[in-house]
């Protein structure tokens, strides 16, 4: 029996579209606490203040824009906040202090909620729901592969240009996305009664659990993210750091290919605890970075990089079965809702990891605050395990 077409001249401008709006992201994430330090000499704790408002103004809007999704044309919307995403790169060219910055940063959390949130439920869309798995693993790969030269690029632009130059590249990576989102073709929405207002209509109820155990697991995400550079200069790893982001990102593309074709066959929970064991190992031997460096910085440096690549396997692994897991526990007229709802949880992760990471640097050490997130990945495996996958099981509707 022959397989549903996957790939479709939409399905691939929206992957198109979806690497140039990531690539502009990760080109500025770990070039974000620098531009702090350096041009408005933000203390680490204020840092990860500012940085977390990005992402509390991402999580705020997820769930009315999962709303709006369920009740209104998906595509006008995605291309609204593309657009608005795209567009404030330019304001951080113009903005001249702190206090405007935060401003730009908050709308760009904004932004960034509802076209992410539109970008996948319209990827969905787009896509028997057959192949759904091995789908969003492709659309997953996308992120990677921008992930895997976007920090590296920004790292080496930061090292030999002004920041300007690198918010111009976002601007223009953006733009092209936002050029390739205009033609992707959405399947026109049936028509769905309007149900009254609750509080299922913003967050999928039935995934609390689930997305608790998400969650827990992106607070080292989010710690990873934005502070690994600096964990490297604190280990006394003072090159080629952005390389740490490309083999994290190789190890999530090699795996999301495997996962995706194996949630499709129905083992959704299995995979995502096979790769929550992979991401409890790493960021255990990622704290013992800090004593490894304290005999050999040559050791240490091996162990760190290696690290990235089976870091990038564990959780992309789990990416793409907890997004199906989410999608799977609701109807399809609240698809927009399930994936805000696992975004949110997402979201919410890396906020507290951005606080709590920063934080912890500057009453203590990096490696102390990555030693929270490994016994929260521990804590999360086992209500994974115990709780979630079976209330998964006896609530999935396909």
């Amino acid at each position: 029996m022959a397989k549903d077409r996957l790939i479709t001249p939409s399905y691939c401008y929206i992957l198109t579209a979806n690497f140039l709006l990531y690539f502009g992201f990760y080109l500025l994430m770990p070039v974000m606490p620098f531009y702090l330090t350096e041009v408005f000499h933000a203390k680490h704790g204020m840092v990860g203040i500012i940085l977390s408002c990005y992402t509390v103004a991402a999580l705020t809007i997820r769930p009315f824009s999962g709303y709006l999704l369920d009740t209104f044309a998906r595509k006008p919307l995605y291309l609204f906040s593309f657009f608005i995403f795209t567009s404030i790169f330019a304001g951080y060219i113009l903005a001249g202090s702190l206090t405007l910055f935060i401003i730009l940063r908050i709308m760009h959390g904004f932004s960034f909620g509802t076209v992410t949130v539109s970008g996948n439920t319209l990827v969905i869309d787009v896509m028997p729901s057959s192949r759904r798995g091995e789908g969003l693993g492709y659309y997953g790969l996308a992120n990677n592969i921008a992930m895997a030269i976007g920090p590296m690029t920004g790292l080496f632009l930061h090292d030999s240009f002004p920041f300007q130059v690198i918010f111009m590249c976002s601007l223009i990576s953006c733009s092209l996305g936002f050029i390739m989102a205009t033609f992707v073709k959405a399947p026109r929405k049936p028509p769905v009664p309007r149900e009254p207002l609750s509080f299922d209509r913003f967050f999928l109820v039935k995934g609390l659990s689930e997305g608790l155990a998400l969650l827990m697991f992106s607070v080292p995400y989010g710690m990873t993210s934005s502070y690994i550079a600096m964990y490297a200069a604190q280990l006394g790893i003072t090159k080629g750091t952005g390389i740490f982001f490309t083999f994290m990102a190789v190890g999530m593309s090699i795996s999301r290919i495997f996962s995706g074709r194996q949630v499709d066959k129905g083992r959704i929970t299995q995979i995502i605890l096979l790769g929550m064991y992979v991401v409890i190992a790493c960021y255990f031997l990622l704290v013992s970075c800090h004593y490894i460096a304290e005999r050999s910085i040559a050791a240490a440096t091996y162990v760190f990089f290696g690290l990235a690549l089976f870091l990038g396997i564990g959780f992309g692994t789990m990416f793409p079965a907890f997004n199906t897991l989410f999608v799977n526990l609701a109807p399809n007229n609240k698809r927009g809702t399930a994936t805000s709802t696992y975004l949110t949880s997402w979201d919410v992760g890396i906020g507290i990891g951005l606080l709590t990471g920063g934080y912890i640097a500057q009453i203590s050490t990096f490696d102390k605050a990555y030693l929270l997130g490994a016994i929260l990945t521990v804590v999360s495996t086992i209500y994974f395990r115990f709780h979630v996958a079976p209330h998964f099981e006896r609530n999935k509707l396909r």
